[in-house]
């Protein structure tokens, strides 16, 4: 297996644009994509993969990519004979197509390839067609065989199942895992509000976010009701954009200019797993995924420093730091109470939730460059927060907070949590600037040689999560 590397990465800005169709979507997603890379055209390109969920509800049920692709190929913007392979996994889909792009590398078959996630789920006047789309993200051939199965759980969580056409699935279910992990662990309804509002303001950070405003911790717990204990500010909006990324060999890389060299990625790990109907206390599929993909990279969660989940509700945030390793079971409501999650503290949090930034199925996964602004990880590996743009970010301050252990360079060592906190355990050394992390996010950042990061998708029931690393390579570390 060869080393592979992320060149370029773009994303759409985050919204609902019924004017705008797939094609166009496409297009912005790719000439941007082209431009980060530092290239004219793709003629380079050896293999395209291409992701999308719901553009069968408009009517183009196969070739999606081909079709999207078409114009760009007749201009000469994307090159003929390429194959592109369309891939869908619900909310993992894009994540997927860069699965394959890797691999097509990775094995020595390409030397180029490129990953693209495109996808519409806002229909004006048209609820229903919205529905339609993300109720293709479970089993419609037996559908009594998942409404046992979360009416069982419901009554595990002591929160009956409801299905109905006033309803949604995934927002009922997502409900009903958080109200299990609060009558087990006591994790409370403003532990996911103070989640919530952390990425609200990382959002309001984020020009490319679709709701680019504050909500304090009050506010979100005052909004209106989705489903106990979510409200409208801790759920995911629907809405519109796309998202790409070029990944390439070493040989390739050598031969591209230095600037394009010095801010290539390296992903050290790439990792999927399969979903089932699991108990309640089982640990989810991403658990297994970031199992694999730390394994595969030789990390552990103590090496991470920025981490990118999934969370189309904001008790996924919660979730998923404990199947990732980040905190014990039981233990993150606490956590991201304390305000570990802030950026100067670590594992951070960026560069926007879904409930700020907004949920697209076939693109969630891949997310390019934020498009600068005041970014709340200017400070991440430096051992200070970064200065937010009004106070600092809610949830948690790390002022006369109790003395804790950590470890750093190999020793234990002991302090009080103040405004200097040395963040999670890691073996670092050195600084230096890295301008992308990973092929869920892409924001500038501070950060020291041989930084680590992790992104991992999520979704309520895929057939795949997949988890993966991407290390900064740079000649100084290496000396």
């Amino acid at each position: 297996m060869r080393d592979v590397y992320i060149i370029g990465a773009f994303s759409t800005a985050f919204g609902k644009k019924p004017e705008t169709g797939f094609k166009a979507l496409t297009r912005e997603a790719y000439t941007g994509l082209l431009a980060d890379a530092g290239l004219e055209t793709g003629a380079g390109i050896e293999t395209g993969w291409f992701s999308n969920c719901g553009m069968g509800s408009w009517g183009q049920r196969n070739i999606r990519g081909q079709v999207c692709f078409t114009p760009l190929v007749r201009e000469g913007l994307f090159p003929e004979r390429v194959p592109m392979v369309n891939v869908e996994g619900g909310c993992a889909s894009a994540m997927m197509a860069l699965s394959g792009a890797f691999k097509d590398v990775a094995s020595g078959e390409v030397e180029l390839s490129m990953a693209m996630g495109v996808e519409k789920t806002f229909v004006p006047g048209d609820a229903e067609r919205t529905k339609e789309i993300f109720e293709g993200g479970i089993d419609q051939m037996d559908p009594d065989e998942w409404r046992q199965y979360y009416a069982a759980a419901g009554e595990t969580a002591n929160k009956p199942f409801e299905y109905g056409p006033d309803r949604t699935v995934f927002m009922d279910t997502y409900a009903m895992q958080a109200c299990y992990h609060m009558a087990k662990w006591g994790t409370t309804q403003r532990q996911i509000a103070i989640a919530a509002s952390k990425n609200h303001w990382h959002g309001s950070l984020n020009p490319k976010a679709q709701y680019r405003f504050e909500v304090s911790p009050d506010e979100v717990l005052a909004d209106r009701p989705v489903s106990f204990p979510l409200t409208r500010s801790m759920c995911a909006p629907i809405g519109d954009g796309a998202a790409g990324v070029l990944v390439c060999s070493k040989d390739y890389l050598d031969g591209q200019p230095a600037h394009i060299r010095a801010r290539a990625i390296r992903i050290a790990g790439l990792a999927m797993s399969g979903g089932k109907y699991r108990d309640l206390d089982e640990p989810g599929l991403s658990s297994v995924a970031a199992k694999k993909a730390y394994a595969r990279a030789g990390l552990s969660p103590a090496d991470i420093d920025l981490v990118e989940l999934h969370d189309a509700t904001s008790f996924c945030e919660l979730y998923q730091l404990e199947m990732l390793g980040f905190c014990e079971p039981g233990t993150s409501g606490r956590f991201i109470e304390a305000g570990e999650t802030r950026p100067g503290r670590g594992p951070a949090r960026d560069p926007a939730g879904r409930p700020a930034a907004g949920q697209y199925l076939g693109r969630a996964g891949l997310q390019g460059p934020s498009g600068g602004g005041d970014r709340p990880v200017d400070g991440l590996g430096t051992g200070r927060p970064a200065p937010p743009r009004s106070g600092r970010p809610p949830g948690g301050g790390c002022e006369d907070r109790p003395r804790r252990e950590w470890r750093r360079g190999g020793r234990l060592r002991r302090g009080r949590l103040r405004g200097r906190h040395p963040g999670p355990r890691r073996r670092l050394t050195g600084t230096t600037r890295v301008r992308r992390a990973c092929a869920m996010i892409f924001p500038a950042a501070l950060a020291r040689p041989w930084q680590q990061r992790l992104s991992c998708g999520a979704a309520p029931y895929p057939p795949g999560r997949p988890a993966f690393f991407s290390r900064r390579l740079d000649d100084a570390a290496q000396a």
